[in-house]
């Protein structure tokens, strides 16, 4: 959600800052803004929309300034307008400042200041943050931001620039990310990576509490308290190139079809076929831990949620380990019971996700041992788990997850061979799975060639409003995250529920021609699938069924079948999801919908 670069350097800094803006469009946002040091002057300019308009409002001439921020924001505290977008100023104009996050506390801060004589321009909490700044101010820049963060309560990444101090930027970051990348006489500060990667691939992460004072001759970087941090530099996993779109009309698009190469890069390594052995060393450290353990609790917020479930499935099955899984917004305020021997397992794609964190930190608190699945490396929640796994699945641009929730579930089926065999599982059965888990990969690719196919029969059903995705057992997670792919980027209400679970009330939504989407490979609850497909044909709905290859009974029963290759029932989902993404994808292209970006979402939940 929202997304800040600043830059301090010798180069014009606004080409760098609109162009910075761009590679974070994907994480989601209704308006702009851009600040730029010149002439002891700071100039602000804001657009409503697309970067592009931003761009549009600047002097065709550009700015010389080579000192900036800014800032693609996501409406909290006040309707997306031109006064309520980022950068925001102090009183008197001289210090402009960027804020991802909420300030909790801002109404007390607002009222002391309107009694210090202060008027506001906006309806935001960050504009209070500015003011607050501006109203510490006492010739130290530094100085004033440490004072203003002292008083403020919530989370925020902030960057901040005084007309006063032209060679200096102050950024600080409780709770949302901020990211500095590191040239030649010049610094980048950013929430992501991807506006950074184009100019360097040498980056500062800072952690919570942290703040960087930036000038063209160097980085420091203390405490809020101003203690001196030491901080390394880390270089940055992927190029340029994997966050262009490479041919493709969108980012998804190019994120499904990457997806035999995702999943190759997720297993790589890991993977011993010839052994029949599950090698991750990031939780080496806990192996022994980890076979002792009593409970795992997946926990996580949407996508990554489905893949948590799938994980409980899997932990329990081949594992013989209970297992539940927890909506991290739930679990985070409950009081929750953790017992000596719990484990639990955070899924996020970003490793930035507000309350996925939040859980992590009350889990710790209570004692449990705390694992991490992301793909970014250096997020905070990789930084805050005790160990965990990365993905490797390359950046995710568009904001509908596809090819991290592959790689998630394949993550969650090594976790769950690799424990199984410390505990129950047989050589034979684990070997069995490892042999079929390599094969995944390429079978992924053979479902793909069906896109053509599954875009011909979506466009005979688009126009419906309402779908049913269902699914039992291993697929009951699917059918949710077919629900969810599809309402996310085509805006057509879809549930997902297990199949069994229409009888008790669903089923009086199905009329005459209503798509029901079933997950239907043959497993242990095949023959019960097949009942519920009747029921649903009786009742006039058209059935669209994911089988296993070479199925000729369901063909007699289903409108449009899209087969899968035979695997073994736990890997089954990294196969069915496959054309549950693409039914979702051509939906929102024959929609008109805005499928890298759509209406309200954002790519990281940074904030509640």
């Amino acid at each position: 959600m929202c997304g800040i670069v600043g830059y301090i350097g010798h180069k014009k800094a606004c080409p760098i800052l609109i162009e910075g803006l761009k590679r974070l469009e994907y994480r989601g946002y209704d308006s702009a803004g851009i600040a730029l040091l010149e002439h002891s002057r700071i100039e602000v300019t804001r657009a409503v929309g697309r970067i592009s308009n931003l761009a549009d409002k600047l002097p065709e001439k550009g700015s010389t300034a080579n000192l900036g921020i800014a800032h693609t924001r996501w409406a909290t505290h006040g309707t997306p307008c031109e006064r309520n977008a980022h950068p925001h100023l102090d009183q008197a104009g001289r210090i402009a400042l960027v804020h991802n996050g909420i300030i909790e506390n801002y109404r007390t801060l607002k009222t002391f200041l309107e009694r210090q004589g202060i008027t506001f321009a906006s309806d935001t909490d960050t504009e209070v943050l500015a003011q607050l700044v501006g109203h510490c101010y006492r010739g130290n820049l530094e100085q004033a931001v440490r004072d203003a963060l002292h008083d403020v309560q919530g989370t925020y990444g902030i960057a901040v620039i005084s007309a006063d101090e032209p060679d200096r930027l102050v950024a600080a970051r409780k709770g949302s990310p901020l990211i500095i990348g590191v040239g030649d006489g010049e610094y980048i500060v950013a929430s992501d990576a991807a506006a950074i990667v184009e100019h360097t691939t040498q980056v500062v992460y800072l952690a919570d509490g942290e703040m960087a004072v930036l000038t063209r001759d160097g980085l420091r970087t203390t405490t809020l308290d101003a203690v001196p941090v030491t901080k390394d530099v880390q270089a940055i996993e992927f190029s340029l190139e994997e966050i262009e779109l490479g041919g493709h009309e969108h980012f998804m698009a190019k994120e499904i079809f990457e997806q035999p190469l995702s999943l190759a890069n997720t297993l790589r390594g890991r993977l011993d076929v010839r052994e029949g052995q599950i090698v991750l060393g990031g939780l080496a450290e806990h192996a022994r831990t980890l076979a002792r353990a009593k409970r795992i609790i997946f926990t996580a917020q949407g996508t990554a949620w489905h893949a948590g479930l799938v994980g409980e499935y899997l932990f329990e099955d081949v594992a013989k380990l209970p297992a539940e899984t927890e909506y991290a917004s739930e679990f985070r305020y409950r009081n929750p019971l953790i017992d000596d021997g719990t484990v639990i397992i955070a899924i996020s794609q970003s490793g930035e996700t507000a309350d996925t964190l939040a859980a992590v930190r009350e889990a710790k608190l209570k004692g449990a041992l705390a694992l991490g699945v992301v793909n970014v490396v250096g997020s905070t929640i990789a930084r805050e788990t005790d160990a965990g796994i990365y993905l490797h699945c390359g950046p995710e641009i568009g904001v509908a997850s596809t090819k991290a929730f592959s790689s998630q579930v394949a993550v969650l089926a090594m976790m769950a061979i690799q424990l199984g065999r410390r505990r129950f599982l047989s050589q034979e059965a684990a070997e069995r799975l490892i042999d079929a888990l390599a094969r995944i990969p390429d079978q992924v690719g053979e479902v793909l060639q069906q896109s053509d196919r599954i875009r011909s029969v979506v466009e005979t059903l688009v126009e419906r409003e309402n779908w049913l995705f269902l699914g039992r057992g291993y697929n009951y997670p699917i059918a949710m995250e077919g629900a969810l792919k599809l309402k996310e980027i085509s805006y057509i209400h879809a549930e997902g529920m297990p199949a069994a679970e229409m009888k008790h009330g669903p089923i009086a939504l199905i009329n005459q021609g209503m798509p029901v989407v079933f997950i239907a490979p043959r497993g242990q609850q095949y023959d019960k699938v097949l009942g519920n497909i009747e029921e649903v044909r009786s009742r006039g709905g058209r059935v669209i069924a994911v089988a296993t290859r070479g199925d000729n009974e369901i063909t007699h029963l289903a409108e449009h079948v899209f087969h899968i290759p035979d695997v073994p029932e736990p890997l089954q989902p990294l196969l069915t999801v496959i054309p549950l993404q693409l039914m979702a994808y051509h939906a929102a292209v024959l929609r008109n919908c805005n499928v890298d970006k759509p209406r309200n979402l954002a790519k990281s939940v940074t904030v509640e």
